[in-house]
């Protein structure tokens, strides 16, 4: 993994050619040596975001074939991309009979070429399709998923936090409300209040004024407010009210985990955030990370993720709390975490996980990522500008240094002039954005 180490003083220019050098070597020649071989699957990945792009790197990196990839649209990190191309655009995906036909009909594209198509949903709309619909899909896609009757135990958030109480995992004081009583809500805890939907697919939908993914309330009017914005929208589903975790964001902690078909973990890999989004529809997704270790919280996930079932990927957000100690866990993705690639680029491939599972049925045991690279969406300049932390910013300092650096949109094996010019101004407005809205969750741009 590289990154363009761009032009700050405390960069050094010959870290180009430097540390990193015998890592490109051995994986350009892994990929020479894979791509000699004939790959029997194809990986057909569902959406267009940067977890689809992650995956898709993943997928290149490890066997050397490119995904196709499915999506209501083509988001920028699929743009003009050599190593992923979004085969079929179909606005109303989210429809089940639309999503059934549109995967059984471009099947049809690879009858007789002797290739498995191995489907990867990557968006909490695409698992819920995919788990409503398994039955119908199964014989002519190879993939994984849970029932549904976990998914619903899991996807919404009242009933998670039950299933979160009942394995042992802490969280924070929390209470909802719906559009019936909303305005008369009373809160079991003082502000600031953190408000964010239970239903992420139907709040992805709506729209109103100043609409951001997860607001912060830091009084009661504000609150109200907040609360009349939202539900003036197309949302009428419950709101989960939070007390706020107090910390910045290097307090963050995200895990990536994978479950095999036995039900058994199979990849265990934490993150320490150092920073995350700050735009509207970007709040709470992470923008730069560093592998982390906790062993008692790997243990405790793994029992959790084994003692409910669980197969294929999960992600999970958490929030260190210095007050008692504890991880609070906010919330469980059914899916592999938009900013999941910082475990390939530590060495754990997650397409290999999925494959070795999924396709060779290989025995695998469970592997804890220890690896520690700095994995980041933004530039570098930001991190050293926003992260408060000396001792995060000593880390990720000293990681640059020894070349321990990647960034998700830049792939040495995905060059071309029109990507590097959508990545210069995607990186470029970074810039903007954390200007204009860092610190801003609340009701107004």
């Amino acid at each position: 993994c590289t990154l363009p180490l761009l032009d700050f003083k405390w960069v050094p220019r010959g870290r180009r050619n430097g540390p990193l050098s015998f890592v490109l070597s051995f994986l350009k020649l892994e990929e020479e040596s894979i791509m000699n071989q004939e790959i029997d699957f194809q990986p057909v990945l569902l959406g267009s975001d940067i977890n689809v792009y992650g995956m898709a790197r993943s997928f290149h990196q490890e066997y050397g074939v490119k995904s196709v990839a499915i999506g209501k649209g083509i988001l920028g990190p699929c743009t003009a991309s050599k190593i992923v191309t979004v085969e079929v655009v179909e606005p109303n995906l989210e429809d089940d009979q639309v999503f059934v036909k549109t995967l059984l009909d471009f099947a049809k594209r690879y009858e007789g070429s002797g290739k498995k198509l191995l489907l990867v949903p990557c968006g909490d709309n695409y698992i819920k399709l995919l788990v409503r619909n398994q039955e119908k899909l199964r014989g002519t896609y190879v993939f994984e998923c849970i029932s549904e009757e976990l998914l619903m135990r899991l996807s919404i958030k009242e009933s998670f936090y039950q299933v979160c109480t009942e394995h042992g995992f802490a969280f924070p004081k929390t209470t909802t409300c719906s559009y019936e009583n909303y305005k008369n809500v009373e809160l079991p805890f003082d502000f600031p209040v953190i408000i964010k939907p239970s239903n992420s697919v139907a709040y992805w939908n709506c729209r109103f004024p100043h609409k951001k993914k997860v607001f912060v309330a830091q009084s009661r009017e504000e609150f109200s407010a907040i609360l009349e914005a939202i539900y003036s929208s197309s949302y009428k589903d419950h709101l989960i009210l939070q007390e706020y975790i107090p910390g910045d964001d290097s307090n963050m902690r995200v895990m990536n985990c994978y479950c095999g078909r036995d039900g058994k973990v199979k990849l265990i890999a934490l993150g320490n955030a150092l920073l995350e989004e700050h735009s509207p529809e970007g709040i709470g997704s992470y923008a730069a990370i560093i592998n982390g270790y906790d062993e008692k919280l790997n243990q405790q996930m793994k029992n959790f993720l084994e003692g409910i079932g669980y197969v294929g990927f999960a992600n999970f957000d958490m929030k260190y709390d210095h007050r008692d100690g504890t991880y609070k866990l906010f919330e469980m993705n059914l899916r592999q975490g938009r900013s999941s690639y910082y475990v390939t680029a530590a060495g754990y491939n997650l397409a290999k996980w999925l494959v070795d599972d999924v396709l060779y049925h290989k025995d695998m045991e469970c592997t804890v990522a220890k690896n520690k690279v700095l994995w980041t969406i933004i530039p570098l300049k930001i991190i050293f500008d926003y992260v408060k932390s000396e001792s995060v910013k000593a880390e990720a300092k000293a990681l640059i240094k020894a070349g321990k650096v990647c960034h998700s949109y830049y792939y040495e094996g995905d060059r071309s002039l029109k990507r590097w010019v959508h990545y210069k101004k995607n990186q470029f407005h970074y810039f903007e954005k954390y200007k204009r809205y860092f610190g801003n969750k609340g009701l107004r741009d």
